[in-house]
């Protein structure tokens, strides 16, 4: 059975910070200090009007892509994990296929919301370990920030935008060890977006504004995952074969400093050996372990022979973790060429893109012309 083993990784941020003064200046009924002292966030990314979670999806994929020295048509599936998607239909995921080229690559959204990137990484492996592919981009992309109310102080200071990405490939040396992935529907109510499904119809007019916004019971919700986080990561590293101290690095959901904090207490782990970077994303539900994951590679806490532990928590209520053997060095630096390479890929998946278009318009032409002679 071969293993499913990460071999490329990228992420991307909008270019808008905006920091807890921010918030002050806007009117939001809060302090630095407030923020700082309860969740560990100082700063978050939003994105812009014109930018959508595929715009970022994209190019995090492509940052992975390059770093891993595959091309988009090597990729036999495409998975995102998002809660925030461009449309109810298609797949974001689809979209973001067309945008990379992926021509051979399947692709569907996964939503688990903030545990959602572990819930993707999980169904990658399976379809490597499965033999059904031999390489799956999984992605993390979210824009909450377009949920929320800006008067909630509960909330808005909360999130941020971002998305993340992993290129997983069938290799012959360990790479995933142990995942598993859980859910609690009972408490759904606790952390949801009313509005946009089914359940509040339209009817002819626009739901209440209120139904629009991401409401949360932040102290159960603080409660649940503090558990949910640990016992899911205790569960990996046990079904691993791993011992605790023989975990390099933990990198939990970038929640709220406080949660990861009691998650390393529960799970007996110092916390050096729990990577954070909340404070500089806040919560960026799907994107934010993958993103972590980037830091941390980025920063040199990623070495090969390292056993990783991946855990995290979102609306559903949902949870996932994963232990991973990392075999893959890394580089230094990207050659000189990427930048080009990266540019060519997206100028000739834009031109198969038009040219897909335009046979279909030129083939209902004919056939309509066909049917009327």
């Amino acid at each position: 059975m071969p293993y499913a083993q990460i071999t490329g990784w990228g992420m991307h941020v909008p270019a808008r910070a905006l920091t807890n003064e921010n918030l002050v200046q806007m009117g939001v009924d809060t302090s630095h200090d407030w923020i700082a002292s309860r969740t560990g966030i100082e700063r978050r990314f939003v994105a812009g009007k014109d930018e959508a979670t595929s715009d970022l999806a994209v190019k995090a994929a492509q940052e992975a892509l390059l770093l891993a020295g595959t091309r988009p048509s090597e990729v036999d599936l495409i998975l995102v994990a998002t809660c925030t998607p461009d449309h109810i239909m298609p797949s974001t995921a689809s979209l973001v296929q067309n945008r990379l080229g992926a021509e051979n690559a399947g692709a569907m959204d996964i939503n688990a919301a903030c545990a959602g990137f572990v819930y993707a990484l999980s169904v990658g492996a399976g379809q490597i370990e499965s033999g059904r592919a031999r390489q799956v981009l999984v992605i993390g992309a979210d824009e909450l920030s377009i949920y929320l109310n800006w008067r909630d102080r509960s909330t808005c200071v909360l999130f941020g935008d971002g998305a993340g990405a992993v290129l997983l490939r069938a290799s012959d040396t360990p790479g995933v060890l142990a995942s598993t992935t859980g859910s609690d529907g009972s408490g759904a109510n606790l952390l949801m977006i009313p509005a946009g499904g089914s359940r509040i119809r339209m009817n002819g007019r626009a739901p209440a504004q209120k139904d629009r916004y991401l409401r949360m019971n932040g102290p159960q919700i603080f409660r649940w995952a503090t558990q949910m986080m640990a016992k899911a990561a205790q569960k990996v590293i046990t079904s691993s074969g791993l011992k605790p101290d023989q975990v390099t690095l933990v990198i939990p959901h970038q929640a709220n400093l406080r949660i990861m904090e009691a998650t390393a207490k529960r799970l007996g782990v110092s916390t050096e050996k729990v990577f954070s970077n909340v404070r500089n994303y806040g919560n960026t539900s799907a994107a934010s372990i993958p993103i972590a994951l980037c830091e941390a590679i980025g920063a040199g806490m990623v070495k090969p022979g390292d056993n990783i532990v991946l855990t995290s928590f979102g609306a559903g209520l949902s949870w996932s973790a994963v232990a991973l053997r990392w075999n893959v060095e890394v580089p230094a630096h990207l050659p000189r060429w990427s930048p080009l390479r990266r540019q060519l890929e997206a100028t000739m998946a834009t031109l198969r893109s038009a040219l897909r278009r335009q046979e279909r318009a030129v083939r209902t032409t004919i056939e309509e012309r066909l049917h009327r002679d």
